[in-house]
């Protein structure tokens, strides 16, 4: 696996097509491994990035702490068979006098994260769109877990004409059921155990979905899940459309279950399609 820290040195180790693109803010887990086995079954070359991006973090959020281990990726991806590991800087990422952002509009980036997080999915979209232009890959691949964001890039690539397919990987979860992330690691023993309230509560209204219960009377049942964790702070728990993103009221194929709150360590964020 070769690794590049500059952009010269990626263009150089890039080939000419057939390159599948896993872009990461590092820390990786089996559900970043998933995106990179699924990039290694469909492409000839295999890219991954590793850059935790300051334009898609706000103010007093976590982008200083935001865990790191450069050494240990490189080792997984190494074993995963990719064969290019770019890890820039901030500076050579955006350098000095770099003031273009990339802004997409409506309900994708209004609602949920985007109301909770000002600005957040246009650092995502920014970064995003300067990676693609830099490793110019066939294929792009995202988890199902940061689900609207997903939804957010593949809106990009269709509106800016990017030449490539965004590959939507389903979540990868523990045995219990909490979707992986890296900010799980920020979790105490006692709140770990709780953290499955998310996906608890997501399993109850799919499974009201499938009583033919309403979309109200689902989110109901979602709602008595979370209550049982007083410190989970709720940001949002909703049935959405699973291309608008639009809550609904009654539900329709593919409706989204969305959740996300805050633990006193971590703020966590889960989803799951609740009516097939």
């Amino acid at each position: 696996m070769r690794i590049a820290t500059r952009v010269a040195e990626l263009r150089a180790h890039l080939p000419r097509g057939g390159v599948g693109f896993v872009p990461t803010m590092g820390y990786l887990h089996r559900g970043h491994l998933a995106l990179v086995e699924r990039a290694r079954a469909e492409n000839p070359f295999v890219a991954v990035s590793i850059f935790v991006n300051p334009l898609q973090f706000g103010p007093g959020e976590d982008f200083h702490r935001y865990p790191r281990d450069l050494e240990r990726d490189r080792a997984l991806l190494e074993e995963a068979g990719v064969d290019l590991l770019f890890a820039p800087s901030v500076e050579e990422m955006y350098p000095k006098g770099f003031s273009t952002r990339v802004q997409v509009e409506g309900p994708l980036t209004a609602l949920w994260e985007g109301e909770v997080r000002p600005g957040h999915f246009q650092g995502v979209a920014t970064v995003v769109a300067r990676l693609f232009l830099l490793v110019g890959p066939d294929r792009a691949y995202f988890g199902e877990k940061d689900y609207q964001q997903l939804l957010v890039i593949r809106k990009m690539v269709r509106d800016l004409g990017f030449p490539l397919e965004v590959v939507g990987v389903p979540t990868v979860r523990e045995e219990d059921g909490l979707a992986l992330s890296s900010r799980n690691v920020y979790l105490s023993p006692e709140t770990r155990k709780k953290a499955t309230i998310l996906y608890r509560a997501l399993l109850a209204m799919r499974e009201a979905a499938r009583e033919g219960l309403g979309v109200g009377e689902a989110l109901e049942r979602g709602e008595a899940v979370l209550k049982e964790v007083p410190e989970f702070k709720k940001d949002y728990l909703a049935i959405v459309h699973p291309e608008t993103l639009l809550p609904l009221s009654r539900f329709v194929p593919g409706a989204r279950g969305i959740v996300a709150g805050r633990f006193p360590e971590a703020r966590l964020i889960d989803n799951l399609e609740v009516y097939p």
